[in-house]
């Protein structure tokens, strides 16, 4: 039921753009009443607070931003107490259930998962160190290949990932970009287990920066460091390069740029799709009635998060292969990137939204505010595209004088 409501809201707000039968100018004149139109000069009325104050409320009540970043809700309770504290308090039968969950969850499984995931782990870091070592570059690519696939593999089984895979025939081909929703950092081994690819990203210190090392030395990953990230020439030519070269695997890129709780998709960053290349859309949807893989990282850290997820009953999951696209002629890199977005959120059931998930952490852009603003003052001086005149409900045409928006800089 949750994912054809999704599917329906996302129809609902994602259909070809036409102009909304009740416009702001509408529901202002409705407020102000006719006698608004009577004036012959454009000016502020305090009706006009009501429909601000009224969109406030709406936006408090329904932020479609907000509840992106929290754990989805359940319909029955998984004897998991991060999804709810309480309800193993309700009768002694289900404390006696959940009692015996933990037992097995703690004392059975996270043992063996942890196990797996140190034993992955460490091959990674030995077998990729000694393929790198090798000066045939084909035979070094070929055993990469198979050292990552087997890593992987176990990495996985240290989560008790259930994964079952779509339409493999469209899996992401060398000389491509493969894209996908992004719900937690396991979405790369998630993918990776069916097939390599070439990871892209920032620099790192520490265990992870070992792994990026290792990894690096054997098959052709794109570090960059933490100066290079914001110079986006820089990023889409070594992109492009790597694109280029049909010997190469596809790279591996989640537009949104952070994590999302799997019941929407938010706006895809632009820059993948401007090198030029085909792109390859595929969709992740997670079951969370058997442990919500959903990384909060502005409430766990990567240590607490993957203890959380290995002490959870298993990771469940589906994975789509949607066709490969390609920008077509006259469309931008926005357009692009909102016409994948819209296919990924159809196929994975998500509500497909306009926010950029950089308000995760991040204030509203002033750009944004002063859109608005651009639009009340449209309501003010009428749509010039119309000579400068509205009809009210009743009829009755408004006239205004000319009027100059103009932001304070």
């Amino acid at each position: 039921r949750m994912e054809m409501g999704a599917k329906e809201k996302n129809q609902q707000l994602y259909k070809p753009y036409s102009k909304p039968p009740s416009s702001w100018q509408q529901e202002i004149q409705d407020l102000r009443g006719s006698a608004s139109c009577l004036r012959s000069e454009p000016e502020f009325e305090m009706a006009d607070i009501f429909y601000f104050c009224r969109r406030g409320v709406e936006s408090i009540m329904d932020d479609e931003v907000t509840k992106c970043f929290s754990a989805q809700e359940l319909e029955s309770w998984n004897l998991l107490t991060r999804s709810n504290y309480n309800f193993r308090h309700i009768s002694l039968r289900l404390t006696v259930l959940w009692g015996l969950g933990v037992l097995i969850r703690y004392g059975v499984l996270l043992p063996l998962r942890v196990t797996l995931a140190v034993t992955g782990i460490s091959l990674l870091l030995v077998l990729t160190t000694l393929v790198g070592l090798l000066p045939n570059r084909e035979l070094k690519f070929f055993l990469s290949e198979k050292v990552h696939l087997m890593c992987y593999r176990i990495c996985v089984r240290a989560l008790t990932a259930i994964i079952t895979y779509h339409n493999r025939e469209n899996k992401p081909k060398n000389g491509g970009i493969c894209v996908a929703n992004h719900t937690t950092p396991i979405d790369v081994i998630i993918l990776a287990n069916d097939g390599c690819y070439s990871m892209v990203g920032q620099v790192h210190g520490g265990l992870m920066g070992m792994i990026q090392r290792a990894m690096v030395r054997s098959s052709p990953h794109i570090w960059f460091e933490r100066s290079e990230v914001k110079d986006r020439h820089l990023v889409a030519k070594r992109l492009g390069d790597h694109v280029a070269d049909k010997t190469k695997q596809p790279i591996l890129i989640f537009p949104e740029g952070t994590c999302i709780n799997n019941t929407s998709v938010m706006m895809f960053k632009k820059g993948s799709f401007e090198i030029g290349c085909t792109v390859y859309p595929v969709a992740i949807k997670y079951d969370p009635r058997f442990g919500d893989a959903f990384w909060n990282s502005s409430k766990f850290g990567m240590v607490n998060y993957l203890l959380r997820m290995m002490s959870s009953w298993a990771i469940v999951c589906s994975v789509w292969y949607l066709p490969p696209m390609n920008r077509e002629e006259g469309e931008d890199a926005v357009q692009f990137a909102n016409r994948v977005k819209a296919a990924i959120a159809a196929q994975g059931g998500l509500v497909d939204l306009i926010w950029d998930g950089g308000l995760k952490r991040a204030k509203v852009k002033d750009a944004f505010k002063e859109e608005q603003q651009k639009l009340y003052s449209k309501v003010l001086v009428g749509e010039q595209d119309q000579g400068d005149q509205s009809t009210n409900a009743n009829g009755s045409v408004c006239l205004f004088q000319p009027f100059v928006y103009r932001p304070k800089s």
